[in-house]
């Protein structure tokens, strides 16, 4: 089932509490997500959140999920792996604060350009420094 199937369906793709960065209050109202119209799928919240996420700022996959009324965080997963090359996939991140699985070096080159404060471990890895970076839609 895809994403907006399932969002059309009421169905959730995944069981899972959301993974971070949302404040808790359920979905945020206005511009950007709410409940949705005729033609407002689940894929079109998702990119409209996305797309308004500024740079050196992110958000968690959980944290899409929850600003367009969801708990699938891997449902916004899916909506990115088919429309993330078009998005600045980079700001959205695992819970963790880690950069999406497999793009890691793309994304710090952007994380460097965006300012994006990071955090790195003795080993060499980064991750997104989600206490500085986090960011919410203003409802």
């Amino acid at each position: 089932m895809t994403a907006a199937a399932a969002e059309a369906s009421g169905d959730e793709l995944s069981g899972g509490e959301p993974s971070g960065g949302a404040p808790s209050g359920g979905a945020l109202v206005g511009d950007l997500t709410g409940a949705p119209s005729a033609g407002d799928d689940f894929a079109s919240r998702v990119v409209r959140v996305v797309e308004a996420i500024p740079p050196g700022h992110a958000m968690t996959y959980g944290g899409v999920a929850a600003a367009v009324g969801s708990r699938s965080s891997r449902g916004v997963g899916q909506v990115m792996a088919h429309a993330g090359s078009e998005l600045p996939w980079w700001r959205v991140v695992r819970a963790s604060g880690l950069a999406p699985q497999g793009h890691e070096q793309r994304a710090l080159e952007q994380y460097r350009v965006e300012g994006t404060p990071l955090r790195w471990a003795r080993t060499g890895t980064f991750r997104v420094d989600l206490a500085r970076a986090s960011w919410w839609p203003e409802g």
